[in-house]
């Protein structure tokens, strides 16, 4: 594999680090199924487009698409609780419903963003060769982002929303709302792959309608590969082993796509990704599941 691949593996896999962040929010901490980070991936790169194209600030589009993918899972949860929508179907619901969002919003499948200004313009000022200053500049924003979902997490209103999760009837003995506290988890969890999406539309040049096929898979496989490789009882590591994984599934990924030995294309993709899964999944059975992150008896009781 060559540098400049190993480097693009390098800077796909820090801005899918948050989807495998709001992944892991949905499916670990809240122990819901959502499939609505379909949608809300190439929700965030069309509003972030069009934001831009029309002479938006791109760090202002880019807000924009976060509070967007915030909107799309604050719906997934009213669907569930509201109307008492099985939460999978739900999900399913509003990603097929973001399909026709997404055309609405950009008015055609692909829109070319390529001599735009974007959040990374300023990077090309940077005395650094291109290839080596954006995975730089995404390491720095991808952290920082992890430390604030870190720091969210340890407040009154994140244990709550961990309670809620972990352990529904405990969490309503309480007195926490679950009413509550799960549509702001789902928004969150949207809003970080919405954000993701705005990010890789900018970073690749173009955003299309669907970019979003299969980014569930890939969260998941994150996740799972994370875990694996670092198994973690605290949150500030689990969301570490989620960036981790998303790093070590891109590198691998590109790797195998890479290497002539092998013979694959990029045609394989996908039959990659479920090997890469399906050996995840191995390990960690051989070696104990790892469950989710557990909540401390004092963090129980203040939440």
């Amino acid at each position: 594999m060559s540098l400049f691949a190993f480097m693009g593996a390098l800077e796909a896999g820090l801005i899918f680090g948050l989807v495998a962040i709001g992944v892991f929010l949905s499916f670990r901490v809240l122990d819901f199924p959502d499939l609505t980070v379909d949608g809300s991936f190439p929700l965030g790169a069309a509003v972030a487009a069009v934001g831009i194209l029309s002479g938006m600030n791109p760090f202002l589009a880019t807000a924009l698409a976060a509070c967007a993918g915030f909107a799309a899972g604050y719906v997934t949860a009213q669907l569930h609780l509201r109307l008492n929508i099985l939460h999978l179907l739900a999900s399913i619901l509003v990603m097929l419903a973001l399909y026709s969002v997404n055309l609405r919003i950009m008015g055609r499948p692909n829109l070319p963003l390529l001599n735009s200004e974007t959040v990374f313009t300023p990077v090309e000022a940077l005395p650094l060769p291109h290839m080596y200053a954006m995975p730089l500049v995404l390491a720095f924003a991808i952290f920082a982002a992890k430390l604030l979902i870190d720091w969210f997490l340890s407040t009154e209103i994140g244990l709550a929303l961990r309670a809620a999760g972990a352990s529904p009837r405990m969490a309503a003995a309480q007195g926490i709302d679950r009413n509550h506290v799960l549509p702001l988890g789902l928004g969150l969890s949207n809003a970080l792959v919405a954000l993701a999406g705005a990010l890789f539309a900018q970073a690749q040049g173009f955003a299309d309608v669907t970019m979003g096929v299969g980014v569930i898979i890939i969260g998941l496989a994150a996740v799972i590969v994370g875990e694996t490789i670092l198994p973690a009882r605290t949150m500030f590591l689990a969301t570490l082993a989620a960036v981790a994984g998303s790093l070590a599934y891109r590198v691998t990924i590109a790797f195998a796509l890479n290497l002539d030995a092998i013979g694959l294309r990029a045609q394989d993709l996908n039959l990659v990704t479920a090997v890469l899964v399906v050996a995840a999944i191995a390990a960690a059975r051989s070696r104990g599941l790892p469950g989710r992150p557990k909540l401390k008896r004092r963090e129980t009781t203040n939440a």
